[in-house]
C-alpha cells in the first residue's frame, strides 16, 4: 500500500529527528508522532482529550471494562482524561507502526460548537469516552496541511491557526461529532462526568466521597456511579487510584524525592500500601522502577 502524504511527512520528520523507534513531540504543531518497528508489551498511561490517527500497523487501547483495536486507516478519539492500558499489536521493520496524536483543544471546540449542526442518532450510542471510526480523508488532508504549515514561520503564524480551527470543526461535524457535542453541551451526562474527573484530578490527594462528588455535579449517587463507569470504564475510586499511581510514576522518573514523600504527596497514608498497589499496576516496585529507569 502506497504511503499517504501525511504518512510520508511523518516518516521524514522522524528521520530528521533521528528517532527510529519511539515518539517525537513536534513542538511547532503540538502533535506527537510515533514510529515503532516492533510490537510492545502492555503499558499504562494517561490520555488527555486527544485524536489519534493510525496510519500503519495496529494498537490496542482500553480500560478494565473495554478494549478497542485501532488499525491503519482508523482514528481514535478520547473525550475525557482517562487512565488506559495500551500496546502495539502490529508492527515490523518493513512496515512500522506509524501514528499521529493531536491534543484536542476543548476551548476551541466550545467556540465552534454553537455553529455546528446538532447531531443525534436514533439508536443509543455507547457512552464510553473512547470512540473509534474510519478516518475521514478530508480530516487527514487537513492534518497534513496543518503539519506542513507549522514548518515555516509565516505559515505557522498565519495559516496554521486557521487549519487547526478547521480540524476541530471537522471533528464536530464528523463521525466523532456526536460524542464531542455531548461533552460540550451544558448539563449533559458526559459534561457532568467530565467535571467530576476534573475535580478528582485537581484534588488527587483528597479521599473521594461518592455522595459529595455526585452532588457537586448534580446527580444522584447511584446514577453518578453508573454513568461514571460507563463513560470512563472504571469506578471513581479506581480512577483516582490509577491517576495517583501514574502521577507517582512520573515523580519517580523525574524527581529525586523519596519514595515515601511521593506516596504521601499523591494521597497514600501508607508507604507499604503504595508499594503494593504500584507493583500490582506496573509490574515493578517503585524502587525497582526508579532503578530500571535510571539504567534505561
Amino acid at each position: 500500500m502506497a504511503r499517504t502524504p501525511l504518512t510520508t511527512t511523518i516518516f521524514e520528520l522522524l528521520d530528521k529527528s533521528g528517532i527510529r523507534e519511539g515518539a517525537l513531540h513536534h513542538a511547532a504543531s503540538g502533535m506527537h508522532l510515533l514510529r515503532h518497528c516492533n510490537t510492545t508489551v502492555q503499558d499504562c498511561t494517561l490520555y488527555q482529550p486527544l485524536l489519534c490517527l493510525v496510519l500503519q500497523g495496529a494498537k490496542e487501547v482500553g480500560t478494565i471494562a473495554q478494549t478497542l483495536t485501532i488499525a491503519d486507516g482508523q482514528s481514535l478519539m478520547v473525550s475525557h482524561t482517562l487512565p488506559v492500558t495500551s500496546r502495539i499489536t502490529k508492527a515490523t521493520s518493513n512496515r512500522p507502526y506509524i501514528a499521529l496524536v493531536l491534543p484536542i483543544d476543548l476551548d476551541l471546540l466550545r467556540s465552534l460548537a454553537p455553529s455546528a449542526p446538532a447531531m443525534s442518532s436514533s439508536s443509543p450510542k455507547d457512552p464510553f469516552s473512547i470512540s473509534l471510526c474510519q478516518t475521514d480523508l478530508e480530516l487527514e488532508d487537513a492534518l497534513f496541511r496543518y503539519l506542513a504549515q507549522t514548518e515555516t514561520e509565516h505559515s505557522r503564524t498565519l495559516l496554521a491557526p486557521i487549519t487547526l480551527r478547521e480540524i476541530h470543526a471537522r471533528l464536530l461535524i464528523g463521525a466523532h461529532g456526536e460524542q464531542l457535542q455531548k461533552l460540550l453541551w451544558h448539563e449533559t451526562t458526559a459534561s457532568r462526568i467530565h467535571r467530576a474527573t476534573q475535580h478528582i484530578q485537581t484534588n488527587l490527594s483528597t479521599t473521594i466521597v461518592i455522595a459529595d462528588l455526585a452532588g457537586r455535579v448534580g446527580m444522584s449517587s447511584s446514577a453518578f456511579f453508573e454513568q461514571f463507569k460507563a463513560i470512563t470504564g472504571t469506578s471513581p475510586l479506581q480512577y483516582q487510584k490509577d491517576l495517583r499511581l501514574l502521577q507517582a510514576r512520573d515523580a519517580l522518573r523525574t524527581t529525586g524525592s523519596k519514595i515515601s514523600e511521593i506516596a504521601f504527596g499523591v494521597g497514600y497514608e501508607s508507604s507499604a500500601q503504595f508499594s503494593r498497589e504500584y507493583s500490582r499496576k506496573f509490574g515493578r516496585s517503585p524502587r525497582q522502577d526508579r532503578a530500571f529507569d535510571a539504567v534505561g
